[in-house]
């Protein structure tokens, strides 16, 4: 077992789900139930089943795709998505900055 990969792959997940939208549908699933054990049970499995998925996946794609260009085609999407998550704040704040703007005489 390669237990520094093990450690490393499982500290990438946990701050990555820490408040995203699984963790806050699990919070809203369990706050409507009074079974919690039901929801963690179905709610792990999920991401275990999610995760398999994933790894096979990307054991699958990396026998057609050399490993650098993977990482680097990941970059890029993060980048698009991060891109495109932005492009909306930043123009709500131009559009704000100059509605803001008063002429002296």
């Amino acid at each position: 077992m390669d237990f520094p990969l093990l450690i490393s792959t499982f500290l990438t997940v946990f701050m990555a789900e820490l408040g995203d939208k699984t963790q806050l549908a699990t919070v809203a699933i369990s706050g409507t139930s009074n079974r919690p054990l039901a929801v963690f049970l179905g709610s792990s499995s999920a991401l275990v089943l999610a995760s398999l998925l994933g790894a096979f996946a990307g054991g699958s794609v990396a026998t057609v795709i050399p490993s650098d260009l993977l990482q680097l085609l990941a970059s890029v999407g993060f980048l698009v998505i991060g891109g495109r998550l932005l492009i909306p704040l930043v123009r709500d704040g131009e559009a704000n900055s100059d509605g803001d703007q008063t002429s002296e005489s």
